[in-house]
């Protein structure tokens, strides 16, 4: 690959790097381990400043694209670690999609179930009331790495018979007018179960993140009580936090 930008361009140099990064690191000697140019080394070869180069290369090690280590390098992250924001709001599938990642689906369980009290609070339902359970195995082609449960509002009409395989939210919205408006979060780590660890292809008592998500309708009304598991190996969250006053 010729590494050159051009300085002719309206497009901002950091821009540029940042794209010729992007096809650096789909070359297969790249993808197998051989380190990055340093920063010094690709300034002096693209006639910019170093600054320039430490900017893009900046947002692709924020995007989990790029691991930097001091004094070793800078090469591409292992393919197996997902990167996921969280402040991000979309469903999973979306989330993956929009970073070109093909996930695949290993399992899809969905079946009618009376919920433990944690879920019937949130839903402000009686204890006999049965609501739907899906169950849905998610990783890439070298196997899974998050489970997720999720159950639904009876309001919202689902009969377990739709077609899950498709943009959760996506599908809520065109086929049952509900809208998601709102996703309130809490993370936390625990140790696999025999249940989990079978599910994630791990070993009982490894580090997963544990992930619940409550899911609300424009009118602060529950839609969707969501727990994934995520297997910690592969798996990283990444978070904004503004400076207050």
């Amino acid at each position: 690959m010729v590494i050159q930008i051009n300085h002719k361009s309206a497009l901002p140099l950091h821009v540029q790097v940042e794209s010729m990064l992007r096809e650096m690191i789909e070359l297969p000697e790249y993808n197998k381990g051989k380190m990055l140019p340093n920063e010094v080394e690709l300034a002096k070869r693209l006639g910019i400043s170093r600054n320039t180069v430490r900017q893009a290369t900046n947002r692709l090690v924020y995007e989990g694209l790029l691991i930097r280590k001091k004094g070793v390098g800078t090469r591409v992250s292992d393919h197996n670690n997902v990167v996921t924001r969280l402040d991000s709001w979309h469903s999973f599938t979306q989330e993956m999609n929009k970073k070109g990642i093909a996930f695949k689906t290993f399992e899809i369980d969905v079946n009618w179930v009376q919920p433990d009290e944690t879920v019937r609070k949130f839903f402000s339902i009686s204890q006999h009331k049965e609501v739907l359970c899906m169950e849905r195995l998610r990783g890439l082609g070298e196997g899974p790495i998050v489970y997720f449960v999720s159950y639904f509002h009876p309001r919202v009409g689902l009969t377990g018979k739709e077609d899950f395989s498709k943009p959760l939210y996506k599908m809520l919205e065109e086929e049952y007018s509900t809208v998601v408006a709102t996703s309130k979060e809490e993370i936390s780590a625990k140790l696999a179960d025999e249940n989990i660890a079978g599910k994630l292809k791990i070993s009982a008592g490894s580090p997963v993140l544990k992930r619940k998500r409550f899911v609300l309708d424009p009118g602060g009304r529950p839609v969707e009580y969501n727990i994934g598991y995520y297997n910690a190996e592969h798996f990283t969250y990444l978070i904004d936090i503004q400076k207050g006053n």
